[in-house]
């Protein structure tokens, strides 16, 4: 059984419960009107800190995975599997943009995180071998989503890229700019700090008390799917009807 991590999986957990504690929030103010201010303050740091941390676990998994499997799979092999991978996590993201379409008056999901997680995954591919210079390339991509945000273009095509329609409202966007970059942090990270697919650091034994976090880090991406419908039904049944 290959290793796991329990600092990484117990991070991912804490980014799960911060993400459920915004979504709470978010969906009182969407699905009630509760005037609650979700652009700014804490609510709107425990939200950008819960997905930058997942995606920057993102980059720090792919580069363990990737040492652990580069010489027991050709190039193509392991291409297909990072391919494979992304495009599951990625139709997840499709799932749920059929979802908020058909269920919801407004704010249809086009490219929420998990669209961005799945391509993220199948593009990372070349940049796992990559250090220092995904540090540079990762200054670059948020550099250019900072400069494409205020851009506007009257296209549905370059919604992923982070270039929006002047009209476009979605309830979850990651573009690939400036978010990419966070990956690629991720990629040097998990490079420099667990090579070969391995700790290069002595940290205290915690898995023991921090299990509860870990579990959550584990199960991620179930919880992200379950979590939201059972939040709303929760909403539904306490205020007895969705506004």
């Amino acid at each position: 059984m290959k290793t796991r991590f329990f600092e990484i999986d117990a991070l991912r957990g804490i980014a799960i419960i911060f993400m459920i504690l915004y979504h709470i929030f978010y969906d009182l103010y969407y699905f009630t009107g509760l005037d609650i201010d979700l652009w700014s303050g804490s609510l709107w740091f425990i939200g950008r800190a819960s997905a930058a941390t997942f995606i920057f676990l993102v980059g720090v998994s792919l580069t363990i995975s990737f040492s652990r499997t580069k010489n027991k799979l050709t190039e193509k092999e392991m291409f297909r599997k990072y391919f494979h991978r992304g495009t599951r996590i990625f139709s997840w993201g499709l799932l749920i943009t059929v979802m908020t379409y058909l269920f919801l008056d407004k704010g249809t999901i086009y490219f929420g995180i998990l669209h961005f997680i799945g391509l993220s995954i199948m593009l990372a591919y070349p940049f796992l071998k990559l250090r220092q210079l995904n540090v540079l390339l990762a200054a670059a991509v948020i550099a250019i989503g900072l400069y494409l945000k205020d851009l506007a273009f009257n296209t549905a095509f370059l919604i992923p890229l982070g270039v929006r329609p002047e009209i476009f409202y979605t309830l979850d966007y990651f573009p690939l700019f400036p978010w990419f970059g966070a990956v690629l942090l991720g990629i040097y990270i998990g490079n420099t700090f667990y090579p070969k697919g391995k700790r290069d650091f002595q940290i205290p034994d915690l898995k023991r008390q921090l299990r509860p976090l870990v579990y959550l880090g584990k199960n991620s991406l179930m919880i992200y799917l379950i979590h939201q419908p059972i939040l709303i039904a929760v909403i539904y049944i306490a205020s007895g009807s969705l506004i």
